[in-house]
């Protein structure tokens, strides 16, 4: 499974971003994906995750109201709408996927495989 991250950057405190990780592999539909982050000098940490049904998503308390994940199966794309972004929204953002669970789970060990990462930039 490979999976490739796009929509990073620089934004202003306030603005939107949606990151995209596009996914190989023949049975994406049946994979639990999450986006995690990574600041400077921070360890990885869960930001949203979703089932292979897009059925009730779960998010980080620091994600919620703001952040959207969705997934288009017949695309085999997992998004991260990000709203009202905040300097502290400021990481390295990965995508990534679960292979053999049905539930999100939010420590970064029990997920399979990651993506390159994506820097956003959140200017104030």
């Amino acid at each position: 499974v490979q999976l490739v991250e796009c929509g990073g950057g620089l934004v202003q405190a306030g603005g939107s971003v949606r990151l995209s990780c596009a996914a190989s592999g023949r049975i994406f539909s049946r994979y639990v994906m999450g986006w995690f982050r990574q600041a400077p000098g921070k360890d990885r940490e869960f930001v949203a995750g979703i089932r292979w049904n897009g059925y009730t998503p779960r998010y980080a308390d620091s994600a919620k109201g703001r952040f959207t994940i969705s997934r288009d199966n017949a695309k085999n794309t997992v998004y991260l709408q990000m709203n009202s972004l905040k300097p502290e929204d400021t990481a390295v953002y990965y995508c990534a996927a679960q292979t053999d669970r049905l539930i999100v789970t939010t420590t970064p060990y029990e997920y399979d495989y990651w993506g390159q990462g994506t820097l956003v930039t959140v200017s104030s």
